[in-house]
């Protein structure tokens, strides 16, 4: 199935959270709890890689002064929102193909993503042709994660022309970090450069750590 195809059933699920509610307490808490609810959305029976073949990608939305913390579902089909708990929160689902189909060459549109900006480095003495050693997962700040989102971004199909990134608090319970765990939300504004490349990107996320909240790609009207 192409990216085309897939639109036409892509969704966007948001879910204004329960604060009082004990189960979401405990997803916000714990990224791998959330992960697991969000998985509870797709279809039974999906074999391998079910969260890849439901194209399920999420992302939390802090609490604001006049909105309690949001929870953005993309999927391929409906969820079932039925296997929520009863008081887990007050849900909304969009149909996508209307922005899809909206994705034209020099469009300007508003981004957002949460995203694990990171690269895989080798130790020097691994460096020379034909090893075959895997590089170590480095977490990337500053500079260095602006520069990763903006790679990133062009080979997406986005020409970015302003970028605010702020680091994200990943929510878990062990307190050692982890690379996979270092979470940064770029905000910002861009020009639609190539929307085939921006479709994919939009349909399959952007980066590692998807099940874990980050790589969904969020557009607007600028």
């Amino acid at each position: 199935m192409t990216a085309t195809q897939d639109t036409t059933t892509a969704t966007l699920t948001r879910i204004r959270l329960n604060h009082r509610s004990t189960t979401v307490r405990r997803d916000l808490a714990d990224a791998t709890q959330l992960h697991k609810t969000v998985m509870r959305l797709a279809p039974d029976h999906l074999g391998d890689s079910p969260r890849q073949k439901a194209g399920l990608l999420f992302r939390l939305e802090p609490a604001t002064d006049h909105t309690p913390p949001t929870l953005l579902i993309q999927s391929h089909q409906m969820p079932d929102l039925t296997r929520l708990p009863d008081t887990y929160g007050i849900a909304e689902t969009l149909d996508l193909a209307p922005m899809f189909h909206a994705l034209t060459p020099g469009r300007h549109v508003r981004y957002r993503i949460t995203a694990n900006a990171s690269a895989s480095r080798l130790a020097p003495q691994d460096r020379h042709p034909g090893s075959k050693k895997r590089g170590t997962v480095t977490p990337l700040h500053g500079e260095q994660a602006l520069t990763w989102w903006q790679r990133r971004a062009t080979a997406a199909g986005l020409t970015v022309t302003t970028t605010d990134a702020t680091p994200v608090r990943f929510p878990r319970r062990s307190k050692e970090p982890g690379p996979l765990h270092a979470l940064t939300r770029f905000d910002g504004t861009a020009t639609v450069s190539n929307p085939e490349q921006l479709r994919h990107a939009l349909l399959h996320g952007i980066g590692r750590g998807k099940p874990y909240g980050a790589g969904l790609l969020s557009l607007a009207p600028a």
